[in-house]
């Protein structure tokens, strides 16, 4: 069995459900920096996503893959960021129009979110490159979202096994990007990369709230 990994956050997370949408306009209006977590069907984002928030019941596990069909707000820190549950691009067992709907759904959340600073994409470690993983990466680079990758699962098999599989990732990368993005690794069962993670998110935080909410509020006086 997994061992768990005891690091406490200080000061601890404080996550709070606030709202699914269906489209972007009718997300909530938050002048905090937003950071959206997405990833192939199955890959653990909801157990990663309790786990940043130490909040078993935060986002709904379910053993179905695909579950998370909406666009999930949540405040963190009391409010200091907005996390974002995005649906999965594996799209699991669904009908060909849900998954035109669920692409559109995402892409126009991705590049019209004015409050969206990162993606963290999360990459089953399990798992050599998967081309559904590589394209979606691809499309972010074209559309000039900043992202992170985030390894899922890692208590699921060795470390020299992760290591082929991450050198395997970061050869394909290379293939189409001159660097690689940051790189988290994470298990939702041990909180491996807990710490390391929530700490980024908080760096960027404090560093772009001011500015983002500068530019907000510039976008929309410009507007009327």
């Amino acid at each position: 069995m997994a061992k768990q990994i005891t690091v406490k956050l200080i000061p601890p997370i404080k996550a709070e459900f606030v709202k699914s949408a269906s489209r972007t306009s009718e997300c909530p209006k938050i002048l905090v920096p937003e950071f959206a977590f997405i990833g192939r069907s199955n890959v653990g984002k909801s157990s990663l996503i309790n786990c940043l928030a130490n909040n078993s019941g935060l986002a709904k596990i379910s053993g179905r893959p695909g579950k998370t069909q909406l666009i999930n707000h949540f405040t963190m820190d009391a409010g200091l960021w907005s996390l974002v549950d995005l649906p999965g691009y594996g799209y699991a067992k669904v009908s060909k129009v849900q998954r035109e709907i669920f692409s559109k759904m995402i892409s126009h959340y991705l590049k019209n979110r004015k409050n969206l600073v990162n993606v963290f994409v999360l990459i089953d470690g399990r798992l050599e490159p998967q081309k559904k993983d590589i394209d979606f990466i691809r499309n972010l680079g074209e559309w000039g979202i900043p992202f992170s990758l985030v390894f899922t699962k890692l208590d699921k098999l060795s470390s020299s096994a992760f290591g082929k599989n991450q050198a395997a990732f970061k050869r394909k990368m290379l293939q189409e990007w001159e660097n690689i993005p940051p790189m988290f690794l994470t298990s939702a069962e041990t909180a491996l990369g807990r710490v390391e993670l929530i700490e980024s998110i908080r760096k960027l935080t404090l560093e772009l709230s001011p500015l983002l909410l500068e530019e907000i509020n510039n976008s929309e006086t410009s507007l009327e």
